[in-house]
């Protein structure tokens, strides 16, 4: 496939559990959770005690899928986790969660921690948003709660996505599945996702691709450059 072709045409790529079908003009790339935070020294990913330089392997890969995209023209949405100052927008369930040296809210090394508009919640430089790209605030795990994503999509005429981002097993997942309630159709980005616990990624790839694609597809980059017209 030429990166050049047109963007109305349906479009076949390689993938688990079987061949994905899409077209450029009706398919988005959510990028998802990319942040400081997550993936950098300092931030909530390692006051959980997460080895963050677990995460930094997909970067990379994240940023050729990046451009890759913007050359072929679809429709780019960069999600961030990330909480009002106040935050009346985040469960004392879910800041209370677990025992890390530092919660969401309190004062770190980039900032308050995931809260929106603090150094931290931004993105890493590599994966920058452009001017014209998406950028979805999110308070939950999946993008589609308690956000405008779905309306978003269904009024750019979206049918498709691909994802990518961290971590695979939380919030690129939930958001999978959310999709999929909503029915749209997802492939995972394999070699554009980690988790802090390799074998959860492995695990969640497994779980989205079971019986006949429960939650939806899965393929590398790599694949996605070789799609093909499809028959």
């Amino acid at each position: 496939m030429r990166e050049s072709d047109g963007n109305d045409h349906w479009l076949q790529t390689e993938a688990q559990p079987a061949a994905f079908r899409w077209r450029p003009a009706a398919t988005a790339l959510l990028m998802i959770d990319m942040q400081r935070d997550f993936i950098e020294p300092g931030g909530f990913g390692e006051s959980l005690g997460n080895d963050v330089s677990t995460l930094r392997a997909a970067v990379e890969p994240a940023r050729a899928l990046l451009a890759w995209a913007r050359a072929l023209g679809l429709r780019i949405v960069h999600t961030k986790e990330c909480h009002r100052p106040d935050l009346s927008d985040c469960p004392p369930a879910k800041r209370e969660r677990g025992l890390p040296s530092q919660r969401i809210g309190d004062p770190g090394p980039m900032g308050r921690i995931l809260i929106d508009g603090e150094p931290g919640s931004d993105f890493v430089p590599e994966l920058a948003p452009l001017p014209g790209e998406t950028v979805l605030a999110k308070p939950g795990k999946g993008a589609f709660h308690a956000t405008g994503l779905d309306a978003m999509l269904r009024d750019w005429g979206v049918e498709r996505l691909l994802l990518a981002g961290v971590t695979t097993e939380v919030c690129v997942q939930t958001t999978m599945r959310e999709a999929n309630d909503r029915g749209y159709d997802s492939l995972l980005v394999t070699d554009a996702t980690a988790s802090y616990f390799p074998h959860f990624r492995d695990a969640t790839i497994a779980m989205i691709v079971a019986q006949g694609g429960i939650v939806g597809w899965a393929a590398p980059l790599a694949a996605l450059r070789a799609s093909r017209p499809a028959g």
